[in-house]
């Protein structure tokens, strides 16, 4: 949605919801709060879907209960990325279908990503959409991992070495490279365990052809069994680093937040 103009609405903060298969999170910027953030992890009902789930949150949650009318909503749908040159909306639809089976109720949202020169094609279910906007007249949708792209990709930028990254968020660890302001590899692979995570690591490093004793893996998000993962890794590269989020960004209050997931910092702090 656009926009509206109201000086009352852009003077307002705007809510933030982040919307997972597990689960949901409201968060809003307050320079009053020790962390300047209210972030209030929700627990999704099992059996129910998530439009439902956030019906009853609606009707429960004390900060929602608030009068908002402007909402950044974060959603962990799956993603197609297609390159800025090749984009045009009126194929949205027939790419995401075509690569993305099993979202034939959903509605496909694009979101432009200028420094990779790229559009980021993902979904929301028709029904959590109605939800949401029934709620609030000014609304923005994003991918959970559209700032830590962006993030991350200046952070390719710091020395000469090539680099691979990986984010571990929602049971599940996304893996991405860049070549200047471009993708050259981005996919998303389901994550139980540590040694899960080492085998789809090296495959892409395989993949690339990547140095083993020169590049760099860089990891953020959470890391499952962190000590076993990076016991593994450095069995086979030489450079592996864990991204800490109050040392990457000089321990502002919100990385001291129990919980947050690596994608709000960096959505607040971008």
């Amino acid at each position: 949605m656009e926009e509206t103009g109201s000086s009352i609405l852009t003077k307002r903060p705007r809510l933030t919801i982040r919307i997972s298969q597990s689960g949901m999170s409201f968060s809003v910027v307050d320079n009053l709060s020790d962390s300047q953030i209210i972030y209030e992890p929700y627990t999704m009902k099992s059996g129910i879907s998530q439009a439902a789930n956030l019906r009853e949150a609606f009707r429960s949650n004390d900060l929602l209960a608030t009068n908002w009318q402007r909402a950044q909503v974060i959603l962990d749908t799956p993603v197609l990325m297609i390159p800025l040159e090749e984009y045009s909306e009126e194929t949205n639809d027939v790419f995401y279908h075509h690569a993305m089976t099993g979202h034939e109720n959903d509605v496909i949202l694009d979101m432009v990503l200028p420094q990779l020169n790229a559009v980021a094609l993902f979904c929301i279910n028709k029904d959590l959409k109605t939800v949401i906007e029934d709620h609030f007249s000014d609304v923005k949708y994003s991918h959970v991992c559209a700032t830590v792209w962006n993030h991350l990709h200046r952070r390719n930028f710091i020395g000469s070495r090539k680099k691979l990254f990986g984010y571990f968020h929602d049971k599940k660890l996304e893996i991405f490279a860049f070549q200047q302001n471009r993708f050259k590899f981005q996919n998303s692979y389901p994550v139980q365990r540590a040694l899960d995570a080492v085998y789809f690591l090296l495959y892409v490093w395989k993949l690339l052809g990547l140095d083993q004793r020169r590049d760099e893996l860089h990891l953020a998000g959470s890391l499952p069994d962190k000590e076993e993962l990076q016991t593994e890794l450095r069995k086979y590269l030489k450079n592996v680093f864990i991204i800490n989020p109050a040392g990457e960004y000089n321990r502002a209050p919100i990385t001291q937040i129990k919980g947050i997931p690596y994608d709000l910092i960096t959505h607040y702090l971008k």
